[in-house]
């Protein structure tokens, strides 16, 4: 295996970060799962590493009743079970920064007390108007919250609003949502979180295409034969069954984070590194790709439901057996589609797209197929049909890119074989890849919103999606059935092999 080995002073430059002017965040839901689980650690880590003013603190507002105190001490248990190393003497000056607030989001006086309380810890800390709010809370809740900080006056000039997905149901549920938050923020302010655009290779998508001259000459129709996208989890639906059961894979993970990462792969080269350059040739992308059309939908989408079967040598429910779960239900736990994008560059080149619970490993992959050479030269040495060239670029969880290649093995004169060039980021750089969540708090923080979801983009996938979404409403038939720990299933296969192709199994290293 080829390691590639950058220099120091290379280094240097690519961790060099902006470190965050006086800010303060304002978390609803901090009681929740998410604040525990990512946010916490997260601004954490941006302290641990300098970026964090001095005057910057953080409040907490939820439902349950909890001191000041009560929430620094779930904050320093949160940030110990995940770093190792670190101490409670360490955490103090962190925590310190922390602050809580209790109450109903439905009740008027419930932002005038956090108002009160703004205003208190302005006076010690100094951050003025530069304000985040983070909808931490369930989506049936963002109206309501964005209500309250408009009408109390929350809702300032230089205030950012971050919004979690998902952004609407369909299209019509998006519109709406937008239209209420921005009667108070306007789209500069709205910070549209995708935690998927924040994982280091996702991010990397952009430098590997356009700082290098290699790679974009043949990224288009004349020399890429396919690409697939998979994000595929052995979990099942845990503890959202109930949210789950009325949302599905199309919403949940395809219509955001597979289009998301389809745009990344496929857009044209931006003018520049700014945000909404890089915004606007996502929004070009995504008003390519053809849209389903309902009577064809059998020929390019799949839909499945994981049954029971074993992951891990375990036993483990099928979906309609899960907690909270309808026993009947039709909700899709597996997408599979092929999609083509109509412009100049992509015209006749499938994209083949899937995601699923329950399936044999953890992966999140984008797999570019390379056009088999126009002819071989080796035939009279029985080799007259060369495997492609290939190229993986590994999201989660072994993040890094992998280049496949035919060269010469040791031995006989025609002694040929697939080499494989890869490069890990841990066995590169020597340390964990960073939260997603710690480099878009960062950038939101630094009024950086390139790895945010702007509105035309967000409008633009539910257009492509929601005929889907009403088309499989009125269908009578249930998603197909596949065992829990598979790779994939025969009507996913079909999708693919009527193109003589193949999905890369997720068992392969």
């Amino acid at each position: 295996m080829q390691k590639i080995q950058p220099s120091v002073a290379q280094l240097d430059i690519l961790c060099a970060e902006i470190p965050a002017p006086p800010c303060a965040v304002v978390v609803f839901g901090a009681s929740g799962d998410l604040t525990r689980r990512k946010l916490l650690l997260s601004i954490f880590q941006i302290y641990a590493q300098d970026l964090l003013d001095e005057k910057f603190y953080l409040l907490g507002c939820g439902r349950t009743e909890l001191s000041d105190e009560d929430f620094r001490q779930i904050a320093k248990t949160t940030i110990q079970e995940s770093v190792s190393d670190i101490s409670v003497k360490d955490l103090n000056p962190f925590a310190e920064k922390l602050y809580y607030i209790d109450g109903d989001y439905a009740d008027t006086t419930f932002y005038e007390r956090i108002k009160i309380r703004l205003s208190e810890l302005d006076k010690k800390r100094q951050v003025g108007d530069n304000l985040i709010f983070y909808l931490a809370v369930p989506p049936l809740l963002y109206t309501t919250v964005v209500n309250h900080l408009g009408s109390t006056g929350l809702a300032g000039r230089y205030v950012k609003l971050i919004v979690e997905k998902p952004f609407g149901r369909d299209l019509k549920s998006a519109a709406e949502l937008n239209d209420n938050i921005s009667q108070y923020f306007n789209e500069s302010q709205i910070y549209r979180i995708d935690h998927y655009l924040g994982k280091e290779t996702v991010q990397n998508i952009l430098m590997f295409r356009f700082a290098n001259t290699i790679f974009e000459p043949v990224w288009n129709r004349n020399y890429i034969d396919s690409i697939q996208i998979t994000i595929a989890e052995t979990l099942g639906v845990e503890h959202r069954g109930s949210f789950y059961d009325k949302t599905g894979a199309l919403r949940d993970i395809f219509q955001n984070h597979m289009l998301q990462i389809l745009s990344l792969i496929a857009l044209e080269p931006p003018a520049s590194f700014e945000a909404d350059h890089i915004r606007d040739e996502k929004a070009k992308l995504l008003r390519s790709i053809r849209p389903f059309k309902p009577g064809e939908l059998k020929d390019v989408l799949v839909l499945g439901q994981y049954g029971p079967g074993r992951i891990n040598d375990k036993e483990v429910l099928g979906y309609r057996a899960e907690p909270g779960i309808n026993h009947q239900s039709r909700t899709e736990t597996f997408v599979a589609a092929k999609m083509f994008i109509d412009n100049w560059r992509w015209k006749g080149v499938p994209f083949y797209l899937r995601t699923g619970k329950r399936l044999a490993k953890k992966d999140t992959e984008v797999v570019i197929i390379f056009k088999k050479v126009p002819h071989s030269m080796f035939v009279s040495s029985g080799l007259d049909d060369l495997p492609p060239n290939v190229l993986m670029m590994q999201i989660q969880p072994e993040e890094g890119i992998s280049l496949s290649f035919q060269a010469k093995r040791p031995g006989s004169k025609m002694c040929m074989g697939t080499l494989n060039m890869n490069f890990c980021y841990k066995d590169v750089f020597g340390v964990a890849v960073p939260e997603a969540y710690q480099r878009l708090l960062l950038d939101c923080m630094l009024s950086d919103q390139t790895l945010f979801t702007r509105y035309d983009a967000v409008e633009i996938a539910w257009k492509l999606l929601t005929p889907v979404l009403e088309a499989w409403e009125k269908e009578d038939s249930m998603p197909y059935i596949y065992p829990a720990g598979s790779d994939s299933f025969t009507e996913a296969d079909r999708l693919i092999e009527v193109d003589g192709r193949k999905w890369r199994k997720l068992s392969e290293p």
